[in-house]
């Protein structure tokens, strides 16, 4: 499954799964893709599909390991990856070392272990109003799930996850 990051930084109010269906569409990806993000409806833990928690690795676009599979990111350890291993927008986009996105944090919502935090998810959201929060990881800490609150106007990477392995028919 491809964990993938938009093609730029976002405040607390966002469409985020729309975003990611769109820049999917526009990549020319075919799976569908979910913000990798808590929400009012959905703990991040069960955004994948669960026959696809267990056996299928997270990657980056170029196919490189992140984790072992999706439950290994919830383990309690805070989503701890290798941060040689480059995470890329859908435009190509190295979100580590590129300008595009000058804070090096994303956007998740949740605790260590993927269940949503209603106090810290900028209102499901739908707000960047500086007084709200939001739970985020600095990348640098080599996490995905540290947790870090910040105001909902900042404006931070969004990373969006493949929700649902399709193989592909010509293969």
């Amino acid at each position: 499954l491809h964990l993938v990051a938009l093609n730029f930084p976002l405040s607390g109010d966002m469409r985020a799964d729309f975003q990611c269906f769109r820049q999917a569409q526009l990549a020319g990806l075919t799976s569908t893709y979910r913000a990798f993000l808590s929400s009012h409806l959905q703990d991040l833990a069960t955004v994948v599909r669960k026959t696809d928690r267990h056996h299928l690795p997270i990657v980056n676009l170029q196919g490189e390991i992140l984790f072992s599979n999706w439950e290994s990111i919830f383990d309690g350890n805070g989503g701890q990856f290798n941060i040689h291993v480059p995470i890329y927008s859908f435009d190509g986009r190295n979100i580590m070392t590129d300008s595009s996105w000058p804070q090096k944090v994303i956007w998740h919502g949740s605790t260590a272990n993927g269940i949503r935090l209603v106090s810290n998810y900028c209102e499901a959201w739908h707000t960047a109003a500086m007084e709200a929060m939001g739970q985020a990881s600095p990348l640098n800490t080599g996490k995905l799930l540290d947790q870090k609150v910040y105001s909902c106007n900042n404006q931070f990477i969004v990373l969006c996850i493949e929700n649902s392995f399709v193989s592909d028919p010509q293969g």
